[in-house]
């Protein structure tokens, strides 16, 4: 199988490194001359590329646990595509996969840093989100950190989100009650209408976090999934009960700071209440990512776990989908559609 590869793609890259809230203006769309792949790598087509909170922290040039993007350098991030030149690496033109790729329309990647995509399992865009490393990343922060059991009461942040909601919906099925914080009603109606969660609460228009922790968790926090940090983890931490697991898998609220801010101070609790808080990578659990997929999708083919999308179209809407993730604009994963497929 053959297919005609235009001469030049556009790629974006980084104009200059933030300060505070991303703009516009530290993306440069450029057109470059399209890569041809060297021994072992294939030529990817992009069809859907990821953007995730995380990268706000490679746009710094300080140490983060994900290396930093230089400034002129290319924007990377999961991308899902179809191979279409290959030298030795592995897959053949048609084939679709997955992999950590540039934020381009054609791309060149080493064969065994990619993964297989089976298309007629899942539409295609569910292996950068459900069934990507969103997922895998509520699946083991649940069962591996937080560890919610039958009749506890777990909290997630960012609840509507592409890790949230499905963090909620794997700690329902092991019997726990669920309540998720969550940043509109909108949000709040599909947590506990679509997702099942026993209780949702609109941060946006709760001025007191704990008196809204008190009503939809009267029994107190056992588990804690944090992925925003700030004001909401000093409520909640101030309601865990004896013995409970925090779980921080974000800190969304921080991404952006200039200064980290000084909050109440909570490290008390932790003694008082002999609670474990435990950060954590996805990437520790790797070995163990096709189990978690494969049993992911049995709950989404057995209608135990439910998954939306949020899709912007056109690679050159790239930023604004990322820059959109700390506002909240998105529900469930935020990917952008960059083409359809042609094999």
């Amino acid at each position: 199988m053959s297919v005609s590869v235009p001469e030049t793609s556009r790629v974006y890259t980084l104009a200059q490194r933030p300060t505070g809230t991303p703009t516009s203006d530290d993306f440069e769309l450029e057109t470059r001359q399209t890569p041809d792949p060297d021994a072992g790598s294939v030529l990817v087509r992009t069809l859907y590329l990821s953007v995730d909170p995380y990268m706000r922290g490679r746009m710094r040039a300080g140490e983060s646990y994900a290396e930093p993007w230089d400034v002129g350098a290319p924007l990377e991030g999961g991308v899902v595509g179809e191979v279409v030149a290959s030298n030795g690496g592995g897959f053949e033109p048609g084939d679709v996969v997955t992999g950590n790729l540039q934020w381009a329309e054609y791309a060149t990647a080493a064969g065994s840093d990619l993964t297989r995509v089976d298309p007629d399992r899942a539409p295609l865009s569910a292996s950068l989100g459900v069934l990507g490393m969103p997922g895998t990343t509520a699946y083991f922060g649940v069962n591996e950190v937080a560890r919610p059991r039958a009749g506890e009461t777990f909290v997630v942040t960012g609840a509507a989100g592409a890790v949230g909601s499905v963090a909620g919906q794997i700690a329902a099925l092991n019997g726990a009650r669920v309540v998720g914080f969550t940043g509109t009603d909108e949000k709040a109606a599909y947590l506990e209408d679509e997702l099942g969660f026993d209780a949702a609460v609109n941060y946006a228009t709760t001025e007191d976090y704990a008196a809204a922790l008190d009503e939809a968790a009267p029994d107190g926090v056992d588990a804690y999934f944090d992925n925003v940090g700030g004001e909401i983890t000093d409520a909640v931490f101030s309601r865990l009960n004896v013995d409970a697991r925090v779980a921080v898998c974000g800190q969304i609220a921080l991404y952006n700071a200039t200064e980290t801010p000084t909050g109440p101070r909570k490290l008390g609790t932790l003694i008082e209440k002999r609670a474990t808080v435990e950060g954590f990578l996805v990437s520790d659990f790797a070995p163990r990512f096709e189990r978690a997929t494969r049993q992911i999708g049995e709950w989404i083919a057995a209608g135990d776990v439910q998954y939306r999308e949020t899709v912007t179209e056109g690679l050159e809407n790239a930023p604004e989908a990322f820059i959109g993730l700390f506002e909240g604009d998105n529900i469930g994963k935020q990917v952008v559609k960059v083409a359809d497929p042609d094999l």
